[in-house]
């Protein structure tokens, strides 16, 4: 158990030490997305981390595959969120 208590300490530590540097990264970040030097590529790459750390990385659509998952999805949520809709006679739920 000591262990575990060590280790979270560890990487506690190690965040705080990281998030000590944060105006520096910052700052190196925006010099390269301002550089003329760097490559599209690599300024691009730096415009994208300051947009993610300072926003929140972008929300990933899931894309609706051929495969059922939004159906399964549906006949599961009627069978666990709401029992009553799935009932059919004395079948009982229908998965």
């Amino acid at each position: 158990m000591a262990r575990k208590t060590s280790r979270a300490r560890t990487l506690t530590e190690i965040r705080s030490l990281a998030r000590g540097h944060t105006r520096t990264a910052l700052r190196v970040l925006v010099g390269i997305m301002r550089s003329d030097e760097a490559t599209p590529a690599v300024r691009l790459s730096a415009a994208n981390a300051i947009l993610d750390r300072g926003w929140g990385k972008a929300a990933q659509p899931i894309e609706n595959a051929e495969d059922g998952a939004p159906e399964l999805v549906h006949r599961v949520e009627r069978v666990i969120v709401r029992p009553e809709d799935a009932v059919g006679g004395d079948a009982g739920p229908k998965v």
